[in-house]
């Protein structure tokens, strides 16, 4: 008996400790990671949150970086972290899928991560520079075919959205062409402006961006893009190519389901905001605003979708 009314007390104060735990919080700064390298999408919308985030939590929100590994690194460290909601990490799909799946031992599972919710996506595209002779996907895939290996387009890091598109380019026209990864999109939008590779697989929001200096060929959309609706989708001109780079943060395993609410209810109130996504549109985005348990459900759909993919690039 008394064994028993030991254990209940123990179990009492727990449950007191957590309540008044997530009752505080947060009472200190929160990191916020960003798994790629500065100046991309992810750090820009970051630091576009940063300021609202500190406004609605009441603390700071210090934004660093680790990246590295198509995003792997982060994730890796993210999931080793205390799940007391006070490091925070962007969290990208595919990218959060890729890596496992194809890595094998990516430093995370895609169940390890606890997403808080997904706020804006970019549809990827395929571009040349203004003054490239490839003025259509056609041209571009007829000397890709009559130079095999020869044509170099770059992306942002190894089984990404970008480097998966590629491949699957690849197999739908029957050309091999040269990926070169970096560590982030503003890296590869750098690498591809200064003429380093002769193509580029990009977001929509870099794309947009850079409109007078390039030409975009396809949009891996089932609907021409908003930003961009006089170019072409890949599936209009015979490829059914569909790509997109959807953003979000996510939290260490086992972070108590009380502070992901907080957390969420703070980037959805930014997510919905009217003024946030007319600016967001402007800038080549597509705004998103799906929550804790919307963000689960859509990840395990997506690893669905993904796993049949991978495992055929990964055989070849």
């Amino acid at each position: 008996m008394k064994y028993f009314a030991s254990v209940v007390l123990s179990l009492l104060a727990v449950c007191v400790y957590s309540t008044f735990s997530t009752a505080a919080y947060p009472d200190k700064a929160i990191t916020y990671t960003i798994p790629f390298g500065p100046g991309g999408q992810s750090d820009i919308e970051a630091r576009r949150q940063q300021p609202l985030l500190e406004a609605a939590l009441k603390q700071k929100i210090v934004v660093q970086y680790k990246p590295g590994g198509g995003g792997s690194v982060g994730w890796a460290e993210l999931v080793q972290q205390k799940p007391n909601g006070y490091f925070m990490t962007g969290i990208n799909i595919p990218h959060i899928i890729l890596q496992p799946m194809a890595r094998g031992n990516a430093g995370f599972a895609t169940e390890d991560i606890v997403p808080v919710a997904f706020f804006q996506a970019t549809p990827i595209g395929l571009a040349v520079l203004k003054d490239s002779p490839y003025k259509d996907l056609a041209a571009f895939i007829a000397h890709a075919q009559a130079n095999p290996g020869a044509m170099t387009i770059g992306g942002s890091g190894t089984w990404s959205g970008h480097h998966v598109a590629h491949l699957q380019l690849g197999k739908m026209s029957g050309t091999e062409m040269t990926y070169i990864p970096s560590t982030g999109a503003a890296d590869s939008v750098a690498q591809f402006l200064g003429g380093h590779v002769q193509a580029l697989w990009a977001n929509s929001s870099d794309l947009v961006q850079h409109a007078d200096k390039i030409r975009i060929l396809a949009y891996g959309t089932k609907k021409p893009f908003v930003g961009a609706p006089d170019v072409p989708t890949f599936e209009s001109l015979g490829f059914p190519l569909y790509a997109s780079i959807d953003r979000g943060v996510g939290l260490p395993p086992g972070t108590p389901v009380e502070i992901v609410k907080i957390l969420e209810k703070a980037f959805l109130d930014i997510a919905t905001d009217t003024e946030i996504q007319k600016r967001m549109i402007e800038e080549g985005y597509q705004p998103l605003a799906m929550g804790y348990e919307e963000s689960k459900a859509y990840i395990a759909d997506m690893v669905k979708q993904w796993e049949p993919i991978v495992k055929e690039f990964k055989k070849n």
